[in-house]
């Protein structure tokens, strides 16, 4: 099995560098009324570190990066999440996904975190992606909100 995978996984990187060196990087399509959203989190909120963040999926199924199907092609109406944290603008939505401080990938199929994030305002925002860490088309993006981080309680 984690033979398979591992092959999995390298054929898509694979394929991402072939697309990319092409410029003609397909892009799977997402079904009509796929959404992504940030649960639990609202928008203007104020919570204490570390903050959790559960990732929310409606009409698509969540699949980890790199698997395909025995034919090679990728899994229908499946992806995985990647989040924008802190991130002034929105990266290309025709090319893979780059991890960053900005961007943090989630290709194992996790659909929650915990962020350890420092005191202050934060930003947070979902992208969901296929397989190959390409946003569908169109683009399954979450709402844009921004919290408030107070430092935890100390310990008495």
């Amino acid at each position: 099995m984690k033979h398979l995978l591992f092959t999995c996984l390298a054929g898509a990187l694979l394929a991402q560098f072939t697309w990319a060196e092409d410029n003609k990087i397909p892009r799977t399509p997402s079904p009509k009324g796929a959404k992504v959203e940030i649960l639990m989190l609202k928008n203007g909120r104020t919570v204490r570190g570390p903050v959790r963040v559960v990732f929310g999926l409606k009409g698509m199924g969540v699949c980890p990066a790199g698997l395909v199907q025995p034919d090679g092609k990728p899994m229908e109406n499946t992806g995985h999440h990647h989040l924008l944290l802190n991130a002034e603008e929105m990266p290309p939505m025709n090319l893979p996904l780059a991890a960053s401080e900005t961007l943090i990938h989630f290709g194992g199929g996790q659909t929650e975190t915990t962020l350890d994030l420092p005191p202050g305002e934060h930003t947070l925002q979902l992208v969901f992606a296929d397989f190959a860490h390409i946003p569908h088309d169109p683009p399954v993006i979450s709402k844009k909100i921004t919290i408030k981080v107070e430092a935890p309680k100390k310990k008495k």
